[in-house]
């Protein structure tokens, strides 16, 4: 049973199908003070749900570690967030790996340069970080996308170099054990990121696309979060809803975006997005809610789920 429930006007069956196809297998992100509020994972997520933990700068990595560690313990595969600007050097980076290894069982992990401008020490890129060696051995390995831009890398607007990273990433994928995906930045709009996924195909880069979705949250926690997190022309769909006087006081449902994207991949079957990752910035629990309404993975939570999760 939804813990929430949100009105909407019902989805045509084909619609619906696509949709609940596009979230089977979607994951989500917390963080260790945002799972605390959590008494069980297993009575909110489908079984098999990978939990990202996000490592916002001046976390203790005893606080993440022990995050891995309670929600792999109930049945969760997760994947750490490693932040190369914010990892003095490579003697920093193999503790934390063997913390998360030896106390959680981590096995998976994102790599990402962080939104820190002046790195802390020896890396500024999760390129870096993979030429260390360190992750050799992870089953899965997961890098960041940004399918309208990222200013931090390209200042001038265009994806030169995000492009030439994203390349070497490929390349790198090609010669690793690991299974590789990009995880993306949260958008609002599906046109962009269609084309982008669209471009990436025609660049050669065939890692499969996890893309980024912001849970249900009230519309002002969203633009706030999206002006901070640098979110590109899409965000123009949270404003065009702020001037609506009839929706600004409504939550913001991830409805429009997932089910155009879910009717495009049903059209193109070779469309890089693989699944659904979800930025619960209204709530983890608001947020499964909302997943479960709209039968993804079943809607079936690990606490029901037959057999050992």
């Amino acid at each position: 049973m939804a813990l929430f429930t949100f009105r909407r006007d019902p989805q045509p069956a084909p619609a619906a199908a696509a949709l609940d196809a596009m979230l089977d297998g979607f994951s989500i992100e917390v963080m260790p003070r945002t799972a605390e509020k959590v008494d069980s994972f297993r009575e909110l997520l489908p079984a098999g749900t990978r939990v990202y933990i996000a490592h916002i700068e001046g976390t203790p990595i005893e606080d993440m570690v022990a995050t891995a560690r309670r929600v792999s313990a109930e049945g969760f595969p997760v994947m750490p967030h490693f932040p190369a600007r914010i990892i003095r050097d490579k003697a920093m980076l193999a503790d934390w790996i063997a913390r998360y290894r030896g106390e959680a069982g981590v096995t998976q992990a994102l790599l990402l340069a962080g939104g820190v401008a002046t790195p802390a020490g020896d890396f500024g890129s999760s390129m870096q970080l993979m030429e260390t060696g360190l992750f050799d051995g992870f089953e899965r390995l997961h890098v960041a996308g940004h399918p309208e831009g990222n200013r931090d890398i390209d200042p001038d607007g265009s994806d030169r170099m995000v492009m030439q990273a994203l390349r070497w990433k490929q390349a790198f994928a090609d010669r690793s054990d690991a299974s590789m995906a990009i995880a993306t930045q949260f958008c609002f709009e599906a046109d962009p990121v269609i084309a982008w996924a669209g471009r990436l195909a025609a660049e050669g880069i065939r890692l499969p696309i996890h893309i980024g979705v912001a849970g249900p949250a009230k519309l002002q926690t969203l633009i706030k979060f999206a002006i901070a997190c640098g979110v590109g022309p899409s965000l123009r769909v949270l404003q065009k809803r702020a001037m609506d006087v009839t929706k600004l006081l409504l939550p913001y449902e991830p409805t429009d975006i997932l089910t155009a994207l879910a009717a495009h991949k049903a059209k193109a079957p070779g469309f890089g997005i693989e699944s659904v990752h979800f930025f619960p910035l209204g709530g983890i629990k608001t947020n499964a809610a909302w997943v479960t309404e709209n039968g993804g993975a079943s809607g079936v939570p690990a606490s029901h789920a037959q057999g050992p999760v």
